[in-house]
């Protein structure tokens, strides 16, 4: 009998993208959303297996507040790539509006769409209250939401629920695929106990990803939407022709993150901008401290640590996410990791 890491190591390589639409100094947020639009028919073109968009809000350096929105251009510029949200901040809305969107998504692109949910606020606490008037209450009601989501969608409210004939429409035979998103134990429990696929964000938080992911195949309540278990690991990754010019594009991530940390709201410093920054000792230290939250190197180096940190993981896909000093060089990243795990050997033909 075959081992289970052999067996797991056979499962097709699945490969996704995750965009934050960044805005890069001395660019504009409407360039990052076209941007955004090249890129998801880009990651088409390379085999790339899914198009994730991300919700933040009121940060000069991400440009998607509403990634509903911009899924519908992606979906109308995209043939064949799965394409969905990592995630919609479920707290702030109603289920049943949420289920609508995706349910009218799913009619546009059958098959196709995929709804990421988390908790996190996507900004800060200030925006967050303002995002829900004053209530935003992050983990009270978002097992209950995420369930109602699920009804909506599918159409199976049990006959008990206040809502249970209420539609979501347009109904139909296809829905779209629903994920978990967490970078703790906390979303990767749920997302058992529910019955659901899980991402963990090891871009968020790069201790314990491990544990919680085999905690989720470990605990997974089989439900009528998924009967086994299926994850994916997210990662913050920066591929170059070489490992110099690797840690070159790095640094650009490097004192973004030192931005964050200081509460500076600015767009993503340019590769210049990173180059001309002096780090004191403190900050220095700090910078290497958030390293092992990113992958870098050459195309040979981000495949080996991916493929390895996949099967820690035990996690059937990956998601990258990658954000330079400036675009063509983000897109030169995505460009090499495809190549990297010859991702177009395993693209889906048009239809």
């Amino acid at each position: 009998m075959n081992a289970p890491h052999e067996l797991h190591a056979r499962r097709p390589f699945r490969v996704g993208v995750l965009d934050q639409s960044p805005v890069i100094s001395g660019s504009s947020p409407a360039d990052a959303v076209r941007e955004t639009v090249y890129l998801a028919q880009m990651a088409e073109d390379l085999g790339f297996y899914r198009y994730w968009l991300a919700e933040h809000h009121s940060m000069s350096a991400l440009a998607d507040p509403c990634p509903e929105i911009l899924l519908a251009r992606v979906g109308a510029a995209t043939r064949t790539i799965r394409i969905g949200t990592g995630g919609v901040m479920l707290p702030y809305y109603s289920p049943l509006k949420i289920a609508e969107v995706f349910r009218m998504l799913d009619a546009l692109y059958p098959d196709r769409i995929d709804l990421g949910v988390g908790r996190a606020p996507g900004g800060d606490m200030r925006t967050a209250q303002a995002m829900a008037n004053g209530q935003y209450l992050a983990t009270e009601n978002f097992p209950q939401q995420v369930l109602d989501v699920r009804g909506f969608m599918a159409g199976d409210l049990p006959p008990e629920h206040p809502f249970a004939r209420v539609r979501a429409m347009p109904s139909g035979a296809t829905m779209p695929q629903l994920w978990m998103l967490g970078s703790s134990d906390y979303g990767g429990l749920l997302a058992a106990q529910l019955g659901v696929r899980f991402a963990f964000a090891h871009f968020i938080s790069a201790q314990g990803g491990d544990a919680v992911g085999r905690a989720y195949r470990e605990r997974f309540q089989p439900s009528e939407s998924l009967a086994a278990p299926h994850s994916a690991v997210c990662v913050f990754v920066i591929c170059a022709p070489t490992h110099a010019e690797a840690e070159r594009l790095a640094a650009c991530i490097d004192l973004r993150r030192l931005h964050m940390a200081r509460g500076i709201d600015a767009p993503v410093p340019s590769i210049a901008e990173a180059e001309q920054h002096v780090y004191d000792s403190r900050e220095r230290a700090y910078v290497e401290s958030q390293r092992p939250r990113m992958i870098h190197g050459d195309p040979g180096e981000v495949r080996e640590k991916l493929a390895l940190l996949r099967e820690r993981f035990e996690a059937d896909e990956l998601l990258v996410l990658t954000i330079t000093g400036d675009y063509a060089t983000r897109r030169l990243s995505y460009k090499l990791v495809a190549e990297a795990f010859d991702l177009t050997a395993q693209a889906p033909l048009p239809a």
